[in-house]
This record gives structure tokens, sequence and C-alpha cells, in this order.
């Protein structure tokens, strides 16, 4: 929805306008005078400004250019009487996208809009490939020295080939580090795939990687390339790579030791020239051990191991991190910030964060909807939602209310979360066996695992 302000001193133009295009979609803002126009520039977010030159207090030509000094993209109209057509020249020399003259005809109008906002939206898509394809070197947020300790690796091992197995808890940022590291390799301008290891099934998921040939299985009607195949010259991230079956952990080895693989149903040797970069937020080491995972496979994955810290251990990153959701959302929504006073900041830097990045960003989200403008005390932060959001001094009691069960699932599912889904430990968390674990995430329907990272 696209919102645009209307400023002219002339109250009937500035309903009839409004009117006219409010029944096309936009949302319209009005301002009765120049001063009016630049507060509300100053204080809202829009997508077009329709500006009448000749207004009280401050005209249109000195709106513009103290428009055109602060935002140089944003589409602005100038409407201008009959007759003033040099005014109208320089009001397109200072940026204006376009004049209409009065009296104008309301369909000229909204076609001159609808040009002026494609021609926006073109250049913002021009500006995000530029900055997909240039890429800035790290798209991390934080400046914490366990998060340096984690860029300064990445640095050193993204220009060469290695193999790199990245390792954290869900919502690490393991696959910004990834991005990251292709971003920095040789292999910048080739291709980079993304397969989530653990959100398909496992015969989808061999074909998915692999490929097939034509009449491989039923449903195959043709020949089709797989991820590894289309990632040839660039980098494959497989995240969750703890997930899948011994099958394909075979194949797996063969393209890291041998470069090499074939399609389902195939006979043709096809050279990988990938790089491989796997996640995990589970403990491979242990998975050997237990015989879930080939031994060979992972050192071959474990060339370069990137341990991702959590949040609760970059305390120092939190407000940053606020700031960049706050700023990334307001603008996402057209929301004023909040504000966070001392106590709600520090309660939130003493939590333990199992949802690490991600639950703070949904968080963050959540509480502008709710509270955009305010002044955010500790007792506005959510409690409830069958989410306990403390755990730093005492369990506390939601306003709401909460039935034991939600409290003891909720408790389970955050022992699963810090462990990164060890049953083991998460059960020694909880000062439980782990058969009453497993007995109790039957029975609240907890899966042994997130279906993505």
């Amino acid at each position: 929805m696209r919102h645009i302000l209307v400023a002219d001193d002339e109250k009937n133009m500035r309903w009839a306008l409004k009117k006219a295009l409010f029944n096309d979609g936009y949302v319209i803002d009005e301002a009765e005078n120049g001063a009016v126009a630049l507060n509300k520039f100053e204080s809202s977010i829009y997508d077009l400004i329709i500006l009448d030159i000749k207004m009280p207090e401050v005209n249109g030509i000195d709106v513009l250019k103290t428009i055109r000094e602060k935002d140089k993209d944003i589409p602005v109209i100038v409407i201008t009487a009959y007759g003033e057509i040099d005014t109208a020249i320089q009001a397109i020399k200072l940026g204006a996208v376009d004049y209409i003259q009065k009296p104008f005809d309301i369909n000229e109008l909204k076609l001159t809009i609808g040009k002026a906002l494609e021609i926006t939206n073109l250049k913002e898509e021009v500006k995000f490939l530029r900055e997909e394809l240039n890429g800035k070197e790290f798209d991390i947020i934080g400046e914490s020295s366990k998060l340096k300790d984690v860029l300064n690796i990445v640095k050193k091992v993204a220009p060469t080939d290695a193999t790199v197995l990245l390792l954290g808890e869900s919502g690490t940022g393991k696959e910004l580090i990834a991005k990251a590291i292709h971003n920095l390799s040789k292999r910048k301008d080739g291709p980079y795939i993304k397969v989530n290891c653990a959100a398909l099934p496992e015969n989808l998921l061999e074909s998915e990687l692999f490929g097939y040939e034509k009449g491989a299985f039923t449903g195959a009607l043709s020949r089709k390339p797989g991820r590894f195949e289309r990632a040839n010259g660039g980098t494959i991230f497989l995240d969750e790579i703890g997930e899948i079956s011994p099958s394909i952990q075979v194949k797996m080895l063969r393209i890291l030791q041998e470069k090499e693989f074939e399609r389902l149903g195939g006979i043709e040797i096809l050279k990988a020239d990938v790089r491989v970069i796997a996640a995990t937020n589970k403990n491979l080491e242990n998975m050997v051990k237990a015989g879930a995972f080939r031994e060979d496979l992972f050192y071959r994955l474990n060339v370069v191991p990137i341990q991702l810290p959590p949040l609760r251990e970059r305390v120092e990153d939190i407000p940053i991190l606020i700031d960049y959701f706050l700023d990334k959302y307001s603008k996402n929504l057209r929301l004023e910030k909040f504000k966070i006073d001392k106590s709600a900041m520090k309660f939130l830097m003493e939590y333990s964060w199992p949802g690490n990045i991600r639950e703070l960003e949904n968080l963050v989200e959540r509480m502008l909807i709710l509270n955009h403008g305010s002044v955010i005390k500790k007792e506005d932060l959510p409690l409830g939602s069958n989410k306990m959001i403390k755990d730093v001094d005492k369990i506390v009691l939601p306003p709401n209310g909460i039935s034991i069960d939600e409290l003891e699932k909720n408790l389970i599912e955050q022992a699963l979360e810090r462990t990164g889904y060890n049953q083991t430990k998460a059960a020694k968390l909880l000062g439980l066996t782990r058969h009453t674990l497993i007995y109790r995430m039957e029975k609240y329907g907890i899966k042994e695992r997130r279906d993505s990272d």
C-alpha cells in the first residue's frame, strides 16, 4: 500500500485528491501549508509527494529544496497554476519528477503518479540487485569479541575452497555466515545454492541434491539437474546436515572425496566443481559415536569448523541488534520507533534468548506493531502467548496466567533449544531421565527436532 502526502493550501483540492486517490488504494496524508508539509515529511515515510507551488508560510519551491537536501529519491510531483511554466521548469531542475498545471484532469494525475512510482520501483530493484551481486563484506550485526572472532575466521577461510562446517544453536545466524563466506570467495560471481536437508524426505532430498534421469522413477518424465549440478562453479550451503540419511551420507562423502556424482537412474559420472558449506545445530561427534553419522564424512565436513556463539554470550550486541531491527521494521511497517527504558533493556540483556537472534527479531517486530511510538518499560515486555520471556531470576507468571501443562511444555522446548535438541543434555537440564523426557515430548506433541534452522 503506497503512502502519498498531498500538500496544498486549498481544502477542496486536498479533499478531491484524497477521495480520488483513496479509491485507487493509496493512503493519503494532508498538509495545508509548506511548514506542515515539512513537519510531516520529517516525521513520516511517504512513497510520493504531491506539492502545490503557491502555499503560505513556506512556498512549494522552498519545500522541494528542503526535501531534496534530505532525500534525493522520493518522487515529488508539483502542481502549478496556468502560465507558471518557468516555475515548473525550476521545480524540475530542483528534482521534481513531473508537474501538472491547474486545472488538471484527475486521470492525468493518476497516470503521472503511476509512472513516478514505477520508476521508483525500478530504481529500488536495481539497487537491490547491485547489493546482491556486489554484496557487503558482512551483513552481520554486532561488535562483541566473540562475533569478531568468528568474522576473523570467515575472512581467512573465505578465499580458499576449504569445506566449512558451521556449528551453533538454531537462530544464531549460520545462513548469514555461509553467504558471507561465498561473497568473500573467488566463487562470488558463481551460483549460491541453499538446501535445507531437514525440509525434505529422504527420496526427495536425494533427487534434489543429485538430480535424476528420465524414467529414474515414476513421474520422472524428463532429466532434471540437481542442486550440486546447478551449483557448479559456485557454493552449495547444506543446512541441517545432521539430518541426512546413511545412504545420502555415502553419496555426500563421494562428492567431497572424489568431486564426482551420478544422477539418479544415470550412469554418467559428473564432476562437482562446488565449494561445500554445511551447518548443523546437532553434535555430530556424538552422532558419530552413536553410529548415526559416518565418521569419515564428519572429518570431510569438519575441515574448518566455525562455532557460532549464542546470543546470551553476545550480550553487548543486544542493544545494537534491537536498533537494527527497529530501523528495519519501522521502515517496512511505516511505524514510529519505540524507545526502551533502562529497566527493560537490562531485562532483555539478562534473558537467555533460547531462540537467539531470530527470537529477538520476532520480539522487536511484535513490540513495534503493538507499542509503536511508546516508551517500553519492563512491565510492557510480553510474557504470555505460551512462551515465557524471562528466566533470569525466577519464573514469572504471565498476566493472563498459564497452565502447568503449558509451563512444562515451554520449559521442555527451551531445554531442547538450548541443547540443540540433544535429548540427553536437555533431560539433564530439566532434572529428568531421558526416557521421561521422551514420554513428555510425546505427550505435548513436541517434535524431536526443528523443521528448519
